[in-house]
């Protein structure tokens, strides 16, 4: 076998010791698949405004979510998503020019919808300092994504900050140390397809005790400065996966919804390494999955969500 194929039966082997032979594939609920859309939305804070306007996004993500830009809206909508029989939300938005987001604004109505609703509750964070994720914590956030980025210049260049990566390891140590569990989503080429800084990204979440990891890939996002680049390399993306796994034995990893449609190669070799979540996934990985005897459930919420929920069949409702 090539270094490839070695490090993917190390990784599968690990996963499947640490954490069973099986899987569980998941349907967001900014996404329809087959006809089915998940029951975990989206929510940006800021709607489609953004002042960073990365190279990647420049907002445009921010227009396929709920918005809720004043806190008495926020609470409104995920009242009624609850009363829908949505699951939870995931709670984010634009960046401000320090790669911060305006969570002061939003803390009360956090906390109302906690007290108020069953929503499980993520906030995809951005850069947090210590009372940042202190109040968050305290307001009733369940769990918080932040984008780890592993180099310097790729960082600068993609994101327009002034500073380093040391930014997203202190919002890091800010998380742990206020409580919120952690789910570090690592963006594979994000540097314009390029695999830079994605193996010291892998590094700077090593360094902290996580229950779970997502690996996302670059989407070529229409009307941004890469809607025409290459995607990452499917194969180095694929070794990424495995040497989390190998790094971080016990870790839940997931392959999220953010990577380009379409690429069943990746799904396949993310089962390979023994990949423990995926979202938005093809027949062709469950058939993969399948073939190697996988225990396989299924849930509509976003792959970084923690606790399980009985409506978990999305796929053959």
């Amino acid at each position: 076998m090539n270094r490839l194929e070695d490090r993917l039966v190390k990784a599968r082997n690990l996963s499947w010791k640490h954490l069973g032979k099986k899987i569980t594939f998941y349907l967001p609920g900014m996404f329809n698949l087959n006809g089915h859309r998940g029951k975990y939305p989206a929510v940006s804070i800021t709607g489609d405004e953004c002042a960073l306007q990365c190279d990647h996004c420049q907002g445009k993500i921010l227009s396929g979510m709920v918005a809720a830009t004043a806190p008495e809206t926020l609470v409104d909508r995920c009242r009624k998503l609850s009363e829908k029989g949505h699951l939870g939300v995931l709670l984010s938005g634009g960046c401000q020019d320090d790669g911060s987001m305006p969570w002061s604004r939003f803390l009360t109505a956090i906390e109302t919808i906690k007290k108020t609703t069953p929503l499980f509750v993520s906030v995809h964070c951005g850069l947090v300092d210590e009372t940042a994720a202190r109040e968050l914590k305290q307001a009733g956030a369940d769990q918080a994504l932040i984008d780890v980025i592993g180099e310097d210049k790729s960082f600068q260049r993609v994101y327009h900050v002034p500073f380093g990566v040391d930014r997203i390891v202190s919002a890091m140590e800010a998380l742990a140390g206020a409580g919120i569990p952690m789910v570090p989503h690592i963006v594979c080429g994000i540097d314009y397809g390029n695999i830079k800084g994605e193996y010291k990204a892998l590094e700077m979440v090593a360094g902290f005790e996580i229950a779970q990891l997502v690996i996302v890939a670059l989407m070529r996002i229409p009307g941004t400065p890469m809607e025409n680049v290459a995607s990452p390399d499917t194969e180095a993306v694929a070794d990424i996966i495995a040497r989390a796994r190998i790094l971080m034995p016990d870790t839940i990893i997931s392959l999220g919804c953010a990577r380009q449609r379409g690429n069943s190669r990746l799904e396949e070799l993310a089962i390979d390494a023994g990949i423990n979540r995926m979202a938005l996934p093809s027949e062709e990985a469950v058939s993969r999955a399948v073939s190697l005897g996988l225990e396989i459930t299924y849930q509509p919420t976003c792959c970084s969500v923690s606790p399980r929920f009985p409506t978990d069949t999305w796929h053959n409702e």
